[in-house]
């Protein structure tokens, strides 16, 4: 058996290099392909970390009017963080609203100059409330906009409420992620039946190729896997050597974009690449190997019929 299984790896070895060009065609389509999904995976790894990183920073704002009382402000804030909702709620005064908007622009003499003539703290008390989920935001955004609509209007209390605009960056982003999920998926599929069609003709054209041995074979007995065998394998090698490749053009390109992605989206991608590299190598060359594995046993079912 162990005999048998070297002649077939051997005779895999032979059929590989004795048609290197078509070999070399189906390699390359399957490279490009195995590419794709790992630029995908990386996409899809820089997208998903800066919608975390979003949704960490999201919070909904509560700017009450100039003249609210403080009474009544506590009140509202014992309301929220009684909420089951509500991770935390922090309270800005006045005079801190003020203190944070003077530093913010400092360098701004027009900002700096109004200030000056309008004398009185023209900024209201704020409360930065954090949910526990962020699916939860709407909820308590309602609830904030019900209080609202409760206000006495000879006394309003809350001037303000963000949430929308917060919501709709994240609708956006998510939105995106979604748009490029969906069109990378459709060039990936295209770039896969690419390699497994190229893949499925270069095993048919090695069958034919090979036919006076193949009946040479039949007629001194050789068994169903001998003579399947080596174009199995040839599959397994395209597929083996397309995702090595592949791996190969992406670590430059990770190494080059790490420092990049680290600056824009507090991630570094040749970390995360250095880090899960069993995971990337298990998936592209797993799914190198399963796409010659299956092209080449279709063109073995459907042209060697032993």
């Amino acid at each position: 058996m162990i005999t048998a299984l070297k002649r077939i790896v051997r005779a895999g070895f032979v059929g590989f290099w004795r048609n290197a060009f078509v070999s070399i065609a189906a390699i390359f389509v399957m490279t490009v392909a195995l590419f794709v999904i790992g630029a995908t995976m990386m996409i899809d790894t820089l997208l998903g970390v800066s919608l975390e990183n979003i949704q960490d920073k999201v919070d909904i704002n509560v700017y009450f009017v100039p003249n609210a009382e403080q009474m009544d402000i506590d009140s509202l804030q014992r309301s929220l963080e009684a909420l089951p909702d509500v991770e935390s709620v922090t309270f800005t005064s006045r005079e801190q609203a003020l203190a944070e908007f003077t530093e913010r622009h400092k360098n701004d003499e027009v900002i700096m100059q109004g200030l000056e003539e309008l004398g009185d703290n023209p900024l209201g008390a704020s409360l930065s409330i954090r949910a526990k989920e962020t699916s939860q935001y709407e909820g308590i955004a309602t609830f904030l906009e019900d209080q609202k609509a409760a206000e006495d209007p000879s006394k309003p209390l809350i001037d303000e409420v963000n949430f929308v605009k917060n919501k709709e960056a994240i609708n956006k982003l998510t939105a995106i992620i979604q748009a490029v999920e969906k069109s990378t998926f459709i060039a990936m599929v295209i770039l896969v039946l690419a390699s497994v069609l190229i893949t499925f003709n270069t095993i048919r054209l090695a069958i034919y190729t090979t036919r006076e041995e193949i009946s040479v074979m039949r007629l001194v007995g050789a068994s169903n896997m001998y003579i399947r065998g080596p174009f199995m394998l040839q599959g397994i090698m395209y597929g083996l050597i397309a995702g090595v490749l592949a791996l190969l053009i992406l670590y430059p390109i990770v190494l080059y974009l790490g420092p990049a992605t680290e600056q824009f989206f507090q991630f570094n991608l040749f970390n995360y690449f250095v880090t899960d590299f069993g995971y990337i190598f298990a998936v592209l060359v797993g799914t190198g190997i399963v796409l010659g594995m299956v092209s080449s046993a279709f063109a073995v079912a459907r042209y060697l019929r032993v």
